[in-house]
């Protein structure tokens, strides 16, 4: 999850210190809200940080409870704050920070809340993302209206303003950016993932048309997979995620195409195999018939065989599995690691 929140680091023509808040000016009422939200997109920095750097919830949570309190303290020290020039600035300030407020108590509690059950489904997890980027968008969108009303006060009290990106901006934009690829990959991955979930579901009902109809998902969604992965634009030439996920495809691949038919043999054999014997040990011993007796021991060896076999490709499939989807997340760890900024 990302928060994109865009920062100006805005430079006014003047080195004037504000020593309280009776403002003597309006630049001097510029620099102080100005100080205000610089606090606050450090602490949306560090909420950042915490998404992309650590698996510790409850750091993050600390984070995003640090920022909510950031956006308090500004919103009560601007209301006590005399505005200069009228209140229309102060007001068009504090409904800014209370729609920023808003989003980090309900929108995003509410993405918190969609995180826990978005592996559920592709559907659910489509969902949290789409929540994600509506939120970030929301975010923006307030960011760009404090900045309009911010210029128009300046422009009002002929105050010039130069404009530089601060780095607090510029690392804000990157993560924007970075994120945007990892979700859409992440995506990709997941929508394909799915329909390996939804097999295993079949094979633990030992349901062997559902498992033969979900394998057949399972590779028809990987080799889309594979397709779409090449249209993927990459983020700076960065291949790390394509082609971690592209491995974990093609071990989907193989084990539709050839490792599902064994499974399904073995099931199926094994369905036959204890039919024969439950019909053989449900008959009195003296009235068992030489056929009965033939037919079971005929199948022993086989059974046997078909069990071999299947915990074969079983261990060979989980140790395969294993190795793709840790080098995918190990993979979507370093990619963060790489291309977010630490500080």
């Amino acid at each position: 999850m990302r928060l994109l929140l865009l920062f100006l680091l805005l430079s006014v023509c003047s080195s004037q210190n504000m020593l309280s808040q009776q403002f003597k000016s309006a630049l001097d009422y510029l620099e102080f809200v100005s100080n205000e939200q610089q606090i606050i997109t450090k602490n949306t920095w560090k909420y950042t940080k915490a998404i992309a750097h650590s698996k510790n919830d409850r750091t993050i949570a600390s984070k995003r409870n640090t920022l909510i309190k950031s956006v308090e303290r500004a919103m009560l020290k601007i209301k006590k704050a005399k505005g200069f020039d009228g209140d229309e600035f102060k007001n068009q300030v504090l409904q800014n920070l209370d729609l920023n407020k808003s989003l980090l108590e309900q929108d995003y509690a509410k993405i918190i809340d969609m995180k826990a059950v978005a592996e559920q489904s592709y559907d659910a997890m489509e969902a949290y993302m789409l929540a994600q980027e509506m939120a970030d968008k929301k975010m923006t969108e307030a960011q760009q209206e404090f900045e309009m009303n911010y210029y128009a006060y300046a422009r009002k009290h002929n105050i010039d303003i130069l404009e530089n990106d601060s780095d607090l901006g510029k690392k804000m934009k990157i993560s924007g950016e970075v994120f945007d690829h990892y979700n859409q990959l992440y995506l990709i991955f997941f929508k394909v993932y799915m329909n390996e979930v939804y097999l295993y579901d079949a094979i633990s009902r030992e349901d062997v048309s559902g498992i033969e109809q979900n394998a057949s998902a399972l590779l028809e969604s990987a080799r889309n997979g594979l397709t779409k992965l090449d249209t993927v634009t990459l983020y700076k030439k960065d291949r790390m995620l394509v082609d971690a996920t592209s491995k974990v495809f093609e071990f989907f691949v193989d084990e539709a195409e050839n490792k599902v038919p064994v499974i399904t043999d073995f099931l199926v054999a094994n369905a036959d195999f204890e039919a024969i014997k439950k019909s053989l040990e449900s008959t009195p011993e003296r009235k068992r018939t030489k056929a009965q007796i033939d037919a079971y021991n005929e199948k022993v060896p086989l059974i046997n065989k078909a069990v071999e076999e299947y915990n074969r490709t079983n261990a060979s499939l989980n140790k395969k599995r294993e190795t793709v989807i840790g080098n995918l997340d190990a993979s979507y760890e370093r990619f963060l690691a790489k291309h977010i900024p630490k500080d």
